[in-house]
């Protein structure tokens, strides 16, 4: 199969880190490009009291583990592959020496002191590198992984099983049956008590996780997930409830038992005063929650609570800035969306506003044509109109004088050519016409109250002055053509 074959099975599969926060492991097998993996380390440490998953699978599978952990080495190409252990588990150590024969993969042996299994502290102990704060251990070319992580990779490559399950302990004095069992992903603890012979009656707390670094059960009826490792029925002589909390003396005895060397006691201050980001200044976020330091505490301080609760405030004071961010980037994005569309609308208000104006420009040019036009046409017409007449009554007299020389006394009809009455109507009604178009022109202008009102009305008071012209003569040559009643008579 290919890498990203491989990577995208293991994502399908579910498998995830089964010994911390339960980090993907997908994710965690792809490592940055400018983050080369050089050392590849199998937690085998289990360093907290009371829990022993990984130590029994260590002894029961242990061929099923360094397959797996070959297979993280397939993927990531590291130059040295360590798998580290305490001492206090032979039974494990001799069979991964067992399964380790003839391998380039080094088992180191470490002494038994809590916390060596912590992450950050088996990679100092295996390579002398330290963590940076605030960092990762691919920053310095180092990856952690975990006993039952390896086992669920077996199990998923070799056999096409995802990660369904997981070994757990069940521990306490609470318990007969004390041990080891392999569950389901979202057993009920419930369930798992009564596979151990749970004793209700003398049951005093239940814990899940080991004794220094759990929390307390309110009740069983929750599901085992994949970074439950354990389950303590403790009773009372067991675990007792811790003595009241008293003042701190100052004996720094919390700073000495500190695995990541911080200031416990300036972190408790901080933390009780709710001065969150001068206790995030001195590295809050480092704090592994190990318990030591509550151990160690004379005043039986409860040191990891307060560091536990400084850190939820801060979380939800992040989640709420950013929440307030977000919220901002919303807004910004609004108003400027609206000033955009605003001034979009204005650009598209201006263009309208230029169209119209160039229309009504335009629109006054045509009528201040046509107003020239339509006054030299009349005035044309009309002195065309008055010649035409002048000529037909001279022609008429004519006419008339030569037929009553001609006729001497006698009765006689005068002799006048017919003015022409057709074309006379069609330049009336052609005047009629531009007239009316002049007015309404005239009207619009007035309504708008545009600047060429004046024009207009000269145009109107011309027009007027054509179409009486041209009633006038047409009226005159009706009268030229109405009949002759009258009779002359001889002397």
């Amino acid at each position: 199969l290919e890498r990203d074959q491989v990577l995208d099975m293991i994502r399908d599969a579910g498998i995830a880190g089964l010994g911390g926060a339960g980090f993907p492991t997908d994710i965690k097998l792809r490592p940055p490009r400018d983050r080369k993996v050089a050392t590849l380390i199998l937690n085998g440490a289990e360093c907290e009291p009371y829990i022993t998953a990984d130590d029994m699978t260590i002894r029961e599978r242990a061929e099923e583990v360094l397959a797996g952990f070959k297979v993280m080495a397939w993927l990531l190409r590291p130059e040295r592959c360590v798998i580290g252990i305490e001492d206090n588990k032979p039974e494990a150590i001799a069979a991964l020496r067992a399964a380790t024969e003839g391998t380039q993969i080094e088992l180191a042996v470490i002494p038994t002191k809590y916390p060596s299994g912590g992450e950050k502290q088996l990679i100092q102990i295996l390579t002398g590198m330290e963590v940076p704060s605030g960092g990762i251990p691919a920053d310095i070319g180092v990856m952690c992984q975990n006993i039952g992580t390896a086992v669920a990779m077996s199990q998923l490559i070799f056999e096409g099983k995802p990660l369904i399950s997981r070994t757990i302990t069940i521990t306490g004095e609470a318990v007969r049956e004390p041990g080891n069992f392999e569950a389901l992903i979202g057993t009920p603890v419930q369930h798992l008590l009564e596979q151990a012979s749970l004793q209700p009656d003398q049951v005093n707390r239940l814990v899940m996780g080991g004794p220094m670094m759990g929390y307390t059960l309110t009740t069983t009826a929750v599901p085992i997930v994949k970074t439950s490792n354990c389950v303590i029925a403790a009773t009372a002589s067991e675990l007792p409830a811790p003595p009241p909390e008293q003042a701190c003396i100052r004996c720094g005895m919390c700073a000495e038992a500190c695995p990541m060397e911080l200031l416990p006691q300036q972190l408790l201050w901080y933390s009780k005063a709710t001065e969150f980001e001068k206790a995030e200044h001195l590295n809050l976020f480092d704090c592994i929650e190990c318990g030591a330091c509550s151990y160690v505490c004379p005043s039986s301080i409860p040191l990891v609570q307060y560091y536990r609760y400084a850190k939820g405030e801060i979380r939800v004071q992040r989640a709420e800035q950013l929440k307030a961010d977000r919220a901002r980037e919303r807004f910004e994005a609004r108003q400027e969306r609206l000033e955009r569309e605003q001034q979009e609308k204005e650009l598209r208000r201006k263009e309208r506003a230029k169209a119209a104006a160039e229309a009504q420009a335009k629109k006054k040019a045509e009528a201040e044509k046509a107003a020239a036009e339509g006054e030299a046409v009349d005035e044309r017409s009309a002195k065309s109109a008055l010649v035409q007449q002048a000529l037909a009554r001279k022609k008429a007299k004519t006419e008339a004088a030569a037929t009553a020389k001609e006729l001497a006394v006698a009765p006689a009809e005068s002799a006048v050519e017919k003015p022409d009455l057709e074309a006379l109507e069609k330049q009336l009604t052609q005047a009629q016409a531009k007239l009316e178009t002049m007015q309404g022109m005239l009207e619009d202008a007035k309504a708008q109250q545009a600047d060429n009102v004046d024009k207009l009305e000269r145009a109107v008071a011309k027009n007027h002055d054509r179409v009486d012209r041209t009633q006038k003569a047409l009226t005159e040559a009706r009268e030229q053509l109405a009949p002759n009643t009258e009779t002359q008579t001889p002397d």
